[in-house]
């Protein structure tokens, strides 16, 4: 089954990060800092299937070189919390072919690179030796400064508030793009860029447990924060399970309770009309009294033209009251 993952992170300054060693390491390449004459050698990491830069219309060509891209970035930041670059990490589809996962990272690094105008460096892993064997996955690193002729310029700061939904945007992209091989293949697969609880299923979600403790469990080494991980998972099931049957006891309460709400109110409305027709079925001596106070009332008004029957005369004669008062009293 095909998963949708894509995260948004920034390689920033404040954490000791830097730009040239987040693309080395990426691509597997080997870059020197101009700014702090370290050497970023990685060319002898495996994994990377395809790697390569994408920019914009009208950018440099210089550009295209990996080195001079990323010490360039470096450069054009100069505060020492500064974001120096900014990834997109997406998972690539096992279910598709290896050239259509390239492919399909390339469309994204260039749409990213035509919307907001900066450089991507695109690298495309493949699963790692004992690791799980559907784990493809691109890197998209971009550069934090849109690319003009001129060199870096401002910077792309939509992407850098979730508020702006730039983040947004760019998961439903994904979700179109993949859909959109999908379908080209002939396969009926989709993926969703939305929650599972948005999505309706109710399923505890996976795990990321991040490249260090992957490589910690590949060397046979038990990891406490795995134990961790999967004690929290166990007992998120626990609570959801309970949460569940929590639910069940409460519903079946509430049916009891409107069969009884139901079954009291036939009941009443049985008694109210019994009480009106009397033992008999017939009218009974306090209903028939009302209807006639009713009509008495009404002829006094003028609203009547039915004859005073005897039963009206009496009213008349004797002197009805109310709380201690004469009708007539009015």
């Amino acid at each position: 089954m095909a998963i949708f993952s894509l995260r948004v992170s920034c390689m920033s300054r404040s954490r000791g990060q830097s730009a040239t060693a987040a693309a080395a390491y990426r691509t597997a390449t080997r870059i020197k800092d101009e700014r702090t004459g370290e050497l970023h050698d990685y060319s002898r990491k495996g994994g990377v299937v395809h790697r390569e830069i994408v920019i914009p219309d009208g950018a440099p060509m210089w550009a295209r070189n990996r080195e001079r891209l990323w010490n360039a970035a470096e450069a054009a930041e100069t505060r020492k919390n500064s974001c120096v670059a900014r990834e997109f990490m997406v998972a690539l589809p096992a279910e598709l072919k290896s050239d259509d996962r390239r492919r399909l990272a390339m469309d994204m690094a260039r749409a990213l690179a035509s919307k907001h105008r900066c450089a991507v460096d695109v690298s495309v892993h493949r699963p790692g030796r004992g690791g799980d064997t559907r784990n493809h996955h691109a890197h998209l690193l971009c550069t934090t400064r849109r690319l003009q002729v001129n060199g870096f310029q401002e910077k792309t700061r939509e992407l850098d508030d979730a508020k702006t939904g730039e983040i947004d945007y760019w998961r439903r992209q994904w979700e179109s793009l993949a859909n959109a091989r999908f379908k080209e293949r002939g396969l009926d697969i989709r993926i969703d860029h939305r929650t599972l609880e948005a999505q309706g299923i109710d399923r505890v979600p996976t795990v990321h447990k991040g490249p260090l403790l992957t490589a910690l469990e590949r060397r046979g080494i038990e990891a406490r924060v795995s134990r961790r991980l999967d004690r929290e998972r166990a007992e998120d099931i626990q609570a959801r399970l309970a949460q569940a049957a929590e639910l069940g006891r409460l519903e079946r309460e509430r049916e009891s309770v409107e069969k009884s709400i139901i079954d009291l109110s036939g009941d009443l409305v049985a008694a109210q009309r019994e009480r009106g027709r009397g033992v008999s079925g017939k009218p009974s001596a306090e209903e028939l009294r009302r209807q006639d106070l009713e009509k008495w009332i009404e002829r006094r008004r003028g609203k009547s033209t039915e004859p005073a029957s005897p039963e009206d005369n009496s009213l008349d004669r004797g002197k009805t009251r109310d709380h201690g008062r004469g009708i007539d009293d009015d």
